[in-house]
């Protein structure tokens, strides 16, 4: 193979690697929208039954920790997609 064909093939798996990155940023996006919709339920909770809030605000912020946690579990990976 000539050297200009190898070049290419090198320059296009780098490229892949930067839409891989891009990609990754679904997870983060997952992780917002996730953390959006737990808080929001927790609001129309304790708007339903004051007399819960603090069961519901301990696995509110469990839920939202863990939540979270995939999102930087996602931008850790564009991380090492990234420079690895």
């Amino acid at each position: 193979m000539s050297q200009q064909l190898i070049f290419l093939i090198y320059m296009e798996m780098e490229s892949l690697k930067y839409v891989g990155v891009g990609l990754s940023a679904i997870g983060m996006l997952g992780a917002a929208l996730g953390i959006g919709n737990i808080f929001a339920a927790l609001i129309k909770g304790i708007a339903r039954n004051p007399s819960v809030e603090p069961q519901l605000l301990k696995s509110a912020f469990i839920g939202a920790g863990l939540a979270e946690a995939m999102g930087l579990f996602a931008f850790l990976l564009a991380i090492l997609l990234l420079f690895f």
